[in-house]
């Protein structure tokens, strides 16, 4: 057993600790949105509700590009594993249960009959998510020695901005047709 006497050193541990926690459940939480996005095109593309004004094409693309994102973070996540001791297990579990939210806000905000604008606006929100996790993940690289991890997440958030701007302007143009 432990007996914690709030010494220096284990007071830094505990933090230390607690950030690491505090990384893998962000990083579980990006590679789950990213696991999200490509579901929900997939599925809202699937109802047609992605069809309107050749939007289609452009979200597919963006679709493949999520893919690329959640295959680059696996790979960095078993880097990281070893050289950081993050849990990749716990990483996820994380991602996964991300995943199963997303999903479920999803069918809630769509309702039961949603139409094309619905359908663009919902990624839009998904998108904004995503752009907001990898912003606090770019924050939290500087608890992580690996100088790749920050280089990885700063390209991955300039591409969520594009997908936040292509999924807006798409939303602006859904809503004069």
């Amino acid at each position: 057993m432990i007996v914690l006497d709030n010494t220096p050193r284990q007071l830094a541990m505990i933090s230390s600790g607690n950030k690491q926690q505090e990384i893998e459940k962000k990083i579980g939480e990006a590679l789950g949105l990213e696991m999200a996005a490509q579901k929900a095109v997939e599925e809202l593309g699937s109802k047609g509700l992605l069809d309107k004004g050749g939007m289609n094409v452009k979200l597919e693309s963006m679709r493949k590009q999520a893919n690329n994102h959640q295959t680059q973070l696996e790979e960095l996540i078993q880097k990281l594993s070893g050289s950081e001791g993050l849990d990749s297990a716990n990483i996820q579990e994380v991602a996964n249960e991300t995943e199963r939210k997303i999903s479920e806000i999803m069918k809630t905000y769509l309702g039961d009959q949603p139409d094309s604008s619905e359908a663009i606006e919902f990624l839009c929100l998904a998108e904004g998510g995503e752009v907001t996790h990898y912003e606090v993940l770019g924050a939290m690289t500087k608890l992580v020695k690996d100088r790749k991890f920050s280089t990885k997440v700063r390209a991955i958030l300039k591409d969520e901005r594009k997908h936040l701007q292509l999924c807006t302007r798409l939303a602006k143009q859904i809503a004069v047709l």
